[in-house]
């Protein structure tokens, strides 16, 4: 007994720290990954209002009174932002949310070289950088690029955080006196480090950058702090959509804390146990000889009333070579409603449904031995009438020798609850499956099924096309009529196209917001021209309303694309329809275009006749 204390105590302890660092794990992933998420937004709230700044400034050059107005107003709307500011081709402020416009030039900043330089448009997020407004305070700077029409840079917009916005979200979380929150670019640069730390703010060559994040985006292992040297669990995950890294990290101390605390108050019972069974060990030993003879009566009745106590919710019957009842126990009559002695003589055949009169039959003929057992579940008639389901157990009870008198032990159970149950699942699995493929909005399958399907017909076929539809002037649609109008609107071309492709093997499947594709096996670009020009009159006849587009009347614009020798893939097949998409509404939208490896085909609203003839008057190119 002393060792089965000490073993259960040791098991207790392991145990209790194996699930103390469980659970700490647990919640620094939770922590890292709610982290990730809003530091994800909070960049993601700039980057949008930037955007669209962006593009503004591409076309024109406002009015710098009203713009600087329009900066105030965003830097006052999003909190985590102190400033924002567009500084011309040369680098000098031309407008800020600032009451003064700033003077100095922003040509020696890194993020003005970087966006003079490099002609992309993506977010750039700054290295720390001390502003040159209040110089007691350490930003970073989110910048992006503005192109002019020809081309050429035209400066940059550039939007300042400061870093107490972060610190001020990371010090209400308690992460134990050693605990720390960091934010780190995914060149290895410390963006952001709670509590501060006077440490360098290259991380590029650590663990995390050389190991971790190249096997996976989200992580946890334990390592020893670059920034204090203290053993410390780490939970890491890449921000979504941003090239950050956000990292949690508590002590081992701190998530042990608790468990050490009940390991004094286990060892405290342990002791307690110890002296008790030494006091209680002088008098059993004056009782063993007593308690053998004693415990082994016990134990013979104890096997006898275990198996009626185990055996006594369920119904026991005994069956003989032809089928007929021998015995059954008087629990049939609580389970089935039926009473014993009615059952006596019968066939064991009589109360079981005819669909499974058969498995019952090769349950009983499947028993090799006396000791083999065979599990059968079937329907049951009750007393009423009425149908369970039963699991039986049988069970020879003689040996096989003769098959004259042989004779069958059969242990049913009900189990109709569970089956039931079981159905449930099995239906509530079907409905979840069903969910996953579809989008909620229109019935057609979402993009992750489109995807999937594309990616096995492109590979089993040597022929396939792909059709990209657009809702032309949708958003002006949205903006006249509402959201709910717009929904019905997607409602009603989503179930054109979707009839569309009901017929074929091809699959539809909404691409996004207001895009539309539809997938055709085995079918060659002209019949897929074709299917295009069908719909997109189908949805004309329609006669949906849309005083935003200069027809009137909602339209559909399209883009085909089929395979063929210099298609490299089916995201390429798909990146050609979306090309030839975008021709058609560059061409005036209501169109139907094909693309060609040498130049985009396309036809004009009307000219496809429903027998595949271009109608008098039009033109193909």
């Amino acid at each position: 007994m002393t060792a089965s204390v000490l073993g259960v105590m040791a098991w207790k302890v392991l145990d209790a720290r194996k699930a103390a660092l469980a659970s700490g794990s647990s919640d620094i992933q939770n922590l890292v990954h709610s982290l990730s998420e809003h530091a994800s937004h909070t960049i993601q709230a700039v980057d949008i209002a930037m955007a669209g700044m962006v593009d503004l400034l591409k076309y024109r050059d406002p009015e710098p009174n009203r713009f600087n107005r329009y900066l105030a107003e965003t830097a006052r709307t999003l909190p985590q932002l102190r400033d924002i500011g567009v500084a011309d081709a040369k680098g000098n402020w031309t407008y800020s949310s600032l009451p003064e416009t700033p003077r100095h030039t922003a040509s020696d900043r890194s993020y003005f070289a970087y966006h003079r330089d490099t002609p992309e448009n993506a977010l750039r997020i700054s290295e720390p950088m001390q502003s040159r407004v209040d110089e007691q305070s350490s930003m970073i700077v989110l910048s992006k690029r503005i192109t002019k029409l020809d081309g050429s840079f035209g400066g940059v917009v550039a939007a300042a955080i400061d870093k107490d916005y972060f610190n001020g979200f990371y010090r209400t979380f308690k992460l134990g006196p050693d605990g720390g929150i960091t934010l780190i670019r995914n060149d290895g640069t410390l963006l952001i480090r709670w509590p501060q730390s006077d440490r360098g703010t290259d991380l590029s060559k650590t663990a995390l950058f050389s190991k971790h994040l190249k096997l996976s985006s989200v992580g946890y292992y334990k390592i020893i702090s670059p920034f204090d040297g203290i053993v410390k669990h780490l939970g890491y995950e890449k921000t979504p959509h941003y090239p950050m890294v956000v990292t949690v990290a508590m002590s081992e101390d701190w998530l042990l804390s608790e468990w050490w605390k009940g390991l004094r108050t286990d060892a405290i019972v342990a002791g307690v146990l110890l002296c008790m069974i030494l006091m209680l060990a002088a008098l059993l030993a004056l009782q063993f000889r007593f308690r053998n003879k004693t415990e082994r009566t016990l134990r013979e009745r104890e096997a006898h009333y275990r198996l009626l106590a185990n055996n006594i919710a369920d119904i026991i019957i005994l069956i003989d070579a032809r089928s007929l009842l021998r015995y059954v126990s008087r629990s049939v009559e609580p389970v089935l409603g039926l009473r014993a002695r009615d059952l006596i003589g019968k066939s064991c055949f009589e109360l079981v449904h005819p669909e499974d009169r058969e498995s019952v039959r090769q349950a009983t003929t499947r028993l090799r031995g006396i000791d083999s057992v065979s599990t059968v579940v079937f329907r049951h008639y009750r007393a009423d009438g009425t149908l369970a389901w039963v699991e039986s157990k049988f069970k020879l009870a003689t040996e096989p020798s003769d098959p004259a008198r042989t004779e069958f032990l059969c242990v049913i159970r009900d189990v109709t609850e569970r089956k039931r149950m079981e159905d449930e699942l099995t239906q509530l699995n079907r409905r979840l499956t069903q969910l996953a493929a579809t989008d909620g909005l229109t019935g057609l399958t979402n993009r992750r099924t489109f995807d999937g399907f594309l990616r096995r017909e492109y590979e089993a076929c040597e022929e396939i096309s792909v059709l990209l539809f657009d809702i032309d002037n949708f958003k002006g649609y949205n903006d006249t009529y509402g959201h709910q109008a717009g929904d019905r609107c997607l409602q009603a071309v989503a179930k054109a196209i979707g009839n569309a492709a009901g017929n074929t093997s091809g699959l539809s499947a909404r691409y996004g917001g207001e895009e539309f594709a539809i997938v055709l096996p085995n079918t060659p670009g002209d019949e897929a021209l074709r299917v295009a020009e069908a719909i997109r009159l189908t949805i004309r006849a329609l006669g949906i309303p849309n005083t935003a587009s200069s027809r009137g009347y909602i339209t559909i614009s399209a883009g085909v694309a089929a395979k063929n020798r210099s298609t490299l893939d089916e995201a390429a097949l798909v990146g050609e329809a979306d090309a030839a998409l975008y021709e058609a509404k560059r061409l005036g939208r209501n169109r139907s275009v094909v693309y060609s490896s040498r130049d985009l085909h396309y036809v004009d609203s009307a000219s496809i006749q429903h027998d595949g003839e271009v109608a008098p008057g039009e033109r193909t190119h």
